[in-house]
């Protein structure tokens, strides 16, 4: 077990590496714990961006406070998935206190790296100690001209670049080499800097700066990482841990929890899941970061091909939940932009926002589920009178909850609601 300052008990942790390797330590005793402990239910919580385990422990602590007052003749256990993802330090967390390290970041002059966002991507890419100096100087310098754009793309493409044999980041076909990172680098810097300043996320009413849009791209690579790294501890590592979970503890029902990238998480462990595995009861989506068209069988657009994950929510033993919310400005504005197709001829800097929310484009947590025939949809009220559907996907708005946080990530991290434990506990049919 872990953090004795956890509101609930029992809690454990299971903490990944980018590859999906599980401290086995950690997985040893929650697989001994949920026996001895007599769990019956098992939530499972998989945090989004983040840069340390203290702020994902704090998220799991915050959301879960509410759990055994709502429930409290439930036999719950708890466990906090922790893995290497990586937030630029002026990203702010929801509900969470305002960290020195944010504040520090958002005044740090222009688009230069503040310390705390130098150090997270040194763990994110240890690696890459070079290439990251040096791109750190560049922001600092901003040398006039083209060079030394282009020199910086280059050195963006380095990081996005996926090893050999590195698994697919595409939630849907031809999504997995952005247009970003293969294109004139100059040109991408100078189309973000456009976007960034018709978003209304650029300072000031002068000519738009490259060097934001250089920012952005450094942003938007890392983005591309984790999102790739999401799925990978998903599919090779918590899903092979719920795989030799069940076979030791068969009565246990397991119920998993994301946030933003952390929704990709737990949707590609069922990926993952060992054939027969029946002990996945629900799944919940917390301001999905990934594509709305994942479930879908048949895309909409494309009817010979489907989504990184079709009709996979057949592997859970009860619903799906999405929760989305239209507050959700992170998702509804830099994941299209993000995402876009390399064959997409719309320039980044002409994507209008309200073409954007439509778009095959779209994330789970902007408008929920799309492309799978039969998704319910309700409003986070109607959700909580119940009863949820038995099976299959079901969309819920919870705008009423979602809706508050400042630049850029506007509600994409205000999910610390009762509500929305609640919301968990009824699609589990957690009494």
């Amino acid at each position: 077990m872990a953090d004795p300052g956890m509101s609930v008990t029992p809690y454990w942790e299971l903490t990944f590496d980018a590859d999906g390797d599980v401290d086995g330590p950690e997985r040893d005793r929650l697989r001994a714990g949920v026996t001895d402990r007599g769990v019956r239910d098992l939530i499972v919580f998989a945090h989004g961006w983040n840069n340390d385990r203290s702020g994902a422990t704090a998220l799991y602590r915050d959301f879960f406070a509410p759990f055994p007052g709502l429930a409290p003749r439930a036999r719950i256990g708890y466990v906090g998935v922790v893995w290497p993802s990586m937030r630029f330090c002026d990203e702010p967390i929801g509900d969470l206190p305002r960290s020195v390290a944010a504040a520090a970041a958002q005044a740090a002059p222009g688009p230069a790296l503040d310390k705390d966002t130098r150090r997270a991507l040194l763990a994110a890419f240890p690696d890459r100690v070079t290439v990251l100096d040096r791109l750190a100087r560049l922001l600092d310098e901003q040398p006039a001209g083209d060079e030394g754009l282009a020199e910086f793309g280059r050195l963006v493409r380095l990081l996005a670049e996926p090893g050999q044999g590195a698994p697919e980041v595409a939630d849907v076909p031809d999504e997995d080499r952005p247009a970003l990172f293969r294109g004139d680098p100059v040109a991408a810097c100078a189309e973000l800097a456009d976007a960034l300043a018709g978003l209304g996320t650029a300072e000031g009413f002068t000519l738009p700066n490259p060097w934001d849009g250089a920012k952005e791209l450094l942003r938007q690579a890392t983005y591309y990482t984790m999102k790739r790294r999401a799925g990978t501890v998903g599919e090779h590592g918590l899903g092979p841990v719920l795989g030799r979970l069940a076979a030791a503890a068969p009565g246990v029902r397991v119920h998993l929890v994301g946030h933003s990238f952390g929704g990709r998480l737990v949707s590609f462990a069922l990926r993952g899941l060992p054939s027969g595995v029946r002990a996945v009861k629900s799944v919940t989506l917390l301001q999905g970061a990934f594509s709305h068209y994942a479930f879908a069988a048949r895309l909409p657009h494309d009817r010979d091909r489907a989504g990184a994950l079709g009709d996979r929510q057949k592997r859970i033993d009860g619903p799906l939940v999405c929760c989305y919310s239209r507050f959700d400005s992170a998702l509804a504005t830099f994941y299209p932009l993000a995402s876009r197709c390399a064959d997409d001829d719309r320039s980044v800097g002409g994507l209008a926002l309200g073409r954007m929310l439509g778009d095959r484009w779209g994330a789970m947590g902007h408008d929920g589920v799309q492309g799978v025939p039969g998704t319910g949809a309700l409003d986070l009220a109607a959700a909580l009178r119940g009863p949820l559907p038995a099976s299959g996907c079901v969309n819920v708005d919870v705008a009423a909850v979602v809706r508050r946080g400042g630049a850029p990530s506007g509600a994409h991290s205000d999910i610390v609601h009762p509500e929305l434990a609640r919301l968990v506990l009824a699609a589990g049919r957690i009494a």
